[in-house]
């Protein structure tokens, strides 16, 4: 009787029944060309067109955009409005009058560097007092 070790080739009968060693692909096609089908089918539903309705400019109301004055806050308690220097206790009845001239216009409050907080806080309650509406501030 002859003695098998675990690192010994198996005895000549026993030849075939062992593993074999290599990937079964089989499945693999299988698997592959079910996703091509599915694919190809799927490809021309996502490719329709979309009938979008877009919105056209519409004919041109002639609406003329809202005037912009210019508020700028200098250093001292100064202000210049359009151009025209102010001091601060004549801020007040300048923005009124530019109010009660156009209701709608846009005012643009633009600090100095050198311009102090208080001077643009009293800008800013000045502009809501007289009723200006529209107000941004400038770069």
């Amino acid at each position: 009787m002859a003695v098998v070790s675990a690192f010994s080739e198996p005895p000549s009968e026993r030849r075939g029944d062992h593993a074999i060693a290599q990937i079964n692909i089989t499945p693999l096609i299988d698997v592959m060309l079910v996703l091509l089908i599915i694919f190809m089918v799927a490809t021309p539903i996502l490719s329709t067109r979309l009938d979008l309705r877009l919105p056209q400019p519409g004919p041109d109301t002639g609406q003329k955009p809202p005037p912009r004055l210019t508020l700028e806050v200098l250093a001292g308690d100064s202000y210049r409005l359009a151009g025209q220097a102010l001091r601060r206790d004549e801020l007040q009845p300048a923005l009124d009058a530019q109010a009660a001239r156009v209701p709608t216009a846009i005012l643009e409050i633009a600090a100095s560097g050198d311009a102090d907080y208080q001077g643009f806080a009293r800008a800013l309650s000045a502009a809501r007092n007289s009723g200006i509406e529209h107000v941004a501030l400038a770069p």
